[in-house]
This record gives structure tokens, C-alpha cells and sequence, in this order.
């Protein structure tokens, strides 16, 4: 690609290094462009993907499936992009592929258009399947770029990129509302178009990806060597305890994304259209707390945010299950605000641990973040049908009490560094 193009494309005074200093990375310095283009595309990948448990109610009644079907569906989806996830991010670290991000949002294409028109259960397992190769490739290029264009500010560049992406979660439900529903299952073809939209500008950023690939192989080999003194067991350790949290955090969370709907039409007696508006408010809720999340832990660190947002919300979701329907729309509205704030701070405080795998350590957290949410929704769909859909939150209201571990992390930051983020 040439300089004129590429100058076209992102302007040269906004180009700043991955690598420079946070104190002098100011905001002017940040390829808000580029940034911007990724979180779009972000929320336009997520929201298409968020489709798929928004419209369970339709499934289920169209093709007669049990809660254990519908948690198999997102099972499919989400452990078909935790296993590939973290692959794909280890394999792009030694050989960067530029045009991997239109080509992964493709595979979400095709997946969305077989969702449209499976004939049955299989062909619905298919689609989810595709859904889930697409988000593999999506996640762990897309959370290099962010970084790559973070002028330093890695954890605000984190949750910029991570809160297109629950935006997008928080959209999809409230238009499956008011235009699948409606429309039924064929409704989801007209969410082709957005896929079409993301192609065409992930295909713009793989250019100037491509423009930057020499410079970010020098920049990585330089960033393999880590300024902390711990141990691989410590640091072992540290990838261990993250990897717990992700599972307090996103098994919890597949309670409320995969049956939230079904709670309050079963509990309150509520319509599908008044459960899928309540839906967007809580995924809403959790888009804003992840913007939150990051600035917080370039501010105040990293460790402090994870304490807060992952043990902080235990005393909400204790309360949840005994509440009657507007407490439950504002208790989900504060849990999903509380727990969002973590995953960008889990994610740059893993990368601090291991410099220079940033592919692979975004893989192994998105991977693990799926996964999670995958297991957790067929391991709470088949208890749904054994015990019923309240004793499923009465069960996982204990899952935030696993943020005790973070006592187990490492501080990263040096007191110095702090004083400096904070002022």
C-alpha cells in the first residue's frame, strides 16, 4: 500500500505507536479512527451474533426444542470460538494476517443467512457453528488493532473496542424485538446487510494493517521481554486465577443472556417484546460499564477495578432472585454495569503478564470468556429443565464470591506509576 493511500485512509498525525508511554500518549495522539472502525465493526459483529439467543423463543416454538436444545445452540456457537480463538491468536502472532478480519466476518454471514432458512435443529446447529468460526477470527485480530492503535492507553482502547461489541449485544435483542419477531425466523435475512457493511470496512482497516505489519513485528519483538520480576509459577498462577474470574463473571452472565427472557415471562408473567426490552436495558448496562471499566484501570489500576467488579456485585445478585419486577429490572441493570467493568482490566493485566502475546493471550480470554458462556448455557439450560428457571438464579447468585482470588494477583502497577495515572 502506498504512503498517499495510505494517508488517505488514517491521516499520518494520527499515527502513534502501541508502544508509547501513557504519559505521552495523550487522546489527540490515539488513532481514534481507527479505533472507532474497529468498535463499529464490533458492535456490528456482535450484534448480528446477539441474534441467535434473542430469537430462542421463536426456535422454540417453531422447531419445539427444550431449554437443553437452546443451551446445545449456544453451546455449539460459543465452544466452536473458544476453542479457535486462542489457535488463531497464537498462529497471527508469528504471522500477522491482514485481511483475517473480513474474511472471519464473512464466515458470520454465511452463518447469519442459514440461520434465516434452516429447515431444522441440525441445520440451526450448522449456522451456529459458522457464527462461532466467524467471531474466532474476529476477536483476537480485532483486540491487536485496538491495541496497536491505543497511543498507549491500552485499557481505554480495550474496553472502546469491547464496548462496540456489547453495544451491539444490547441492539440486537431490542431489533430482534421489533423486526424478527414480527417477521419470524426468515426476519433474520435482513441482518445480512449490516454483516455487508462490516466487510466492507474491516476490508479498509486489513489495508492499513497491512501498512503497519513491518513495524508491528519489530514493535513485538521488543515487547517480548517483560519488565516484571516474576516467576513462570507466579505467573502461571496469576493466567489461573484471571481464567477463574472469567468463569465467575461469563458463567453468571449466560444466566441473564441466555434466559433472562424466559424469567421474567415465566416469573412476572411479562410479554416476549416486554422481556426482550428489558434485555437491551440490562446488555445496555453492561456496554456502559465496560467503557467505565478500562478507563478506570488505566487510572487507578488494573487489580483494584477486577476487586470491585467481580466481588462488588455479589450483594446485588443475592437480592435478585427475591425481588419483584422493577427491583429485578434495576438489580440486572446495576449487575451488568458492576460485572462488565472487569473483562477489559482482566484482559491488559494478562497481556502486562506476558508481553508480546497479544494475539494470543486475546484468543485464550475471548476463548475462555465463549467458552464459558457456552458451558454455562447448556449447563443452566439442563438444570432449568430438571429444577425449574428460579432455581437457576438461586444457584448462580454465589458465582461473584469467586472474586475472593483476586487477593492471589500480583500488583503490576508501582505506587509511582499509580500516583502518576491518577493525577
Amino acid at each position: 500500500m502506498s504512503e498517499t493511500s495510505l494517508s488517505a485512509t488514517f491521516p499520518p498525525s494520527e499515527i502513534a505507536s502501541e508502544h508509547e508511554s501513557p504519559r505521552l500518549s495523550g487522546p489527540s495522539q490515539t488513532l481514534f479512527r481507527v479505533l472507532a472502525a474497529i468498535s463499529f465493526c464490533h458492535l456490528l459483529n456482535d450484534m448480528v451474533q446477539s441474534l441467535v439467543p434473542s430469537i430462542y423463543p421463536i426456535l422454540k416454538t417453531k422447531f419445539h426444542l427444550s431449554f437443553t436444545n437452546l443451551g446445545f445452540l449456544t453451546l455449539t456457537y460459543q465452544v466452536v470460538a473458544s476453542l479457535l480463538q486462542p489457535i488463531i491468536g497464537q498462529f497471527t502472532d508469528a504471522r500477522p494476517k491482514p485481511y483475517a478480519l473480513p474474511v472471519g466476518m464473512t464466515f458470520t454471514l454465511i452463518g447469519l443467512i442459514l440461520l434465516a432458512v434452516a429447515p431444522n435443529f441440525m441445520w440451526l446447529v450448522i449456522a451456529s457453528s459458522l457464527v462461532g468460526v466467524g467471531s474466532a477470527i474476529f476477536h483476537p485480530e480485532s483486540s491487536r488493532i485496538a491495541r496497536m492503535a491505543s497511543g498507549g492507553k491500552h485499557g481505554f482502547a480495550q474496553s472502546f473496542f469491547q464496548v462496540g461489541g456489547n453495544t451491539g449485544s444490547a441492539i440486537g435483542p431490542l431489533l430482534a424485538a421489533f423486526i424478527v419477531l414480527p417477521q419470524g425466523q426468515k426476519g433474520m435475512a435482513w441482518f445480512a446487510i449490516p454483516a455487508i457493511v462490516g466487510i466492507v470496512i474491516l476490508t479498509r482497516v486489513g489495508r492499513w494493517y497491512k501498512a503497519r505489519q513491518s513495524e508491528g513485528s519489530s514493535s513485538r519483538k521488543g515487547e517480548r521481554h517483560s519488565h516484571l520480576h516474576l516467576s513462570n509459577g507466579r505467573i502461571a498462577l496469576s493466567i489461573s486465577v484471571l481464567i477463574a474470574l472469567i468463569f465467575s463473571k461469563y458463567f453468571y452472565l449466560a444466566s441473564l443472556t441466555s434466559y433472562y427472557t424466559f424469567y421474567l415471562i415465566q416469573r412476572f408473567h411479562v410479554s416476549v417484546q416486554t422481556s426482550q426490552i428489558l434485555l437491551f436495558l440490562f446488555l445496555g448496562a453492561v456496554a456502559a460499564g465496560t467503557l467505565i471499566g478500562g478507563s478506570a484501570g488505566d487510572r487507578y489500576g488494573r487489580k483494584l477495578v477486577i476487586w470491585i467488579s467481580i466481588l462488588g456485585v455479589l450483594p446485588f445478585t443475592l437480592l435478585l432472585p427475591y425481588s419483584n419486577l422493577f427491583w429485578t429490572a434495576v438489580l440486572s441493570i446495576i449487575i451488568g454495569f458492576v460485572i462488565a467493568s472487569a473483562f477489559s482490566a482482566i484482559l491488559v493485566y494478562a497481556q502486562e503478564l506476558l508481553p508480546g502475546r497479544v494475539g494470543m493471550i486475546s484468543g485464550l480470554f475471548f476463548g475462555v470468556a465463549f467458552g464459558m458462556g457456552g458451558i454455562g448455557a447448556a449447563v443452566l439450560g439442563k438444570l432449568a429443565d430438571a429444577k425449574g428457571i428460579f432455581f437457576v438464579y438461586h444457584i448462580c447468585a454465589y458465582l461473584p464470591a469467586i472474586g475472593l482470588l483476586t487477593g492471589l494477583l500480583p500488583n503490576l502497577e508501582k505506587p509511582k506509576a499509580r500516583r502518576t495515572a491518577a493525577a
